[in-house]
């Protein structure tokens, strides 16, 4: 069931949003050649805790920490371990924090010292899909106009649309109806209705889209092996367009 939230729940999800863009801007100086996934995966949680939040993703249908940290391949819902970041790696960091029961919800993909060039036009367009899906927020779209828009622009730059894995509602829980595919067709799905609150999140590939889920039955990689990205915000629809809760 799709909820339209109230003032006092979009305020709640706005501060836990914003707890989630400052989990963000306090782990980019720590993302470093040398420094395990884990190692950030403990400041990250730390961080969310001093902030009177809970990280959302531990113990959510069993996953194991506070953080999905996805490298290079991985597409999402890479488990930190004592794996070491590496110059030239892409490191996707997908945080939540839960506020007085409400959710933020917010995933980037970052550099690891110097990437190469190809590595370097995929965070590009991965973002730029992100907000080109965005435009499309306002009432009386609908959430396939948000899919049809990502997808042409990914198809248009050559890049693969993960199509199993896709955007959400957020609120009281971190994954709630609507679904927010990253493809789709003008016209079709839900309408949007001012006081939704989403989670847009594209997910591209450098080469093929298909993918594979690992022995751990969370991390999704790519088939090929071929670098992945992943960009995300939450958002609420307004009575003109849309405002972002996890940014400042």
């Amino acid at each position: 069931m799709i909820t339209i939230k109230s003032k006092r729940e979009i305020e709640l999800l706005r501060i836990a949003g914003n707890i989630v863009y400052q989990t963000h801007q306090y782990l980019k100086p720590y993302i470093k050649e040398g420094i395990t996934t884990k190692e950030l995966d403990k400041l990250a949680e730390a961080f969310i805790r001093s902030k009177d939040s809970t990280p959302s993703f531990k113990g959510y249908e069993g996953f194991p920490t506070a953080l999905c940290i996805s490298v290079n391949s991985e597409v999402v819902h890479g488990f930190p371990s004592d794996r070491v970041l590496k110059n030239g790696d892409i490191v996707s960091i997908d945080i939540g924090a839960c506020y007085k029961g409400y959710h933020g919800d917010s995933a980037w993909t970052y550099a690891v010292g110097e990437i190469n060039e190809e590595k370097k036009f995929l965070l590009e367009h991965t973002e730029k899909s992100l907000f080109v899906g965005l435009e499309q927020v306002k009432p009386g779209n609908r959430i396939g106009d948000i899919g049809y828009a990502i997808e042409q622009y990914a198809k248009e730059h050559h890049l693969g649309v993960v199509r199993e894995l896709c955007g959400h509602g957020v609120g009281t829980s971190v994954h709630e109806d609507p679904e927010v595919p990253n493809y789709g067709r003008k016209n079709t799905g839900p309408r949007l209705k001012e006081g939704m609150v989403i989670a847009v999140e594209p997910m591209l590939t450098l080469g093929s889209p298909r993918i594979f889920i690992h022995d751990n039955n969370w991390t999704v990689d790519t088939e090929d092996g071929r670098p992945s990205a992943h960009f995300e915000h939450t958002i609420v629809v307004t009575n003109d367009g849309y405002q972002i809760l996890t940014g400042e």
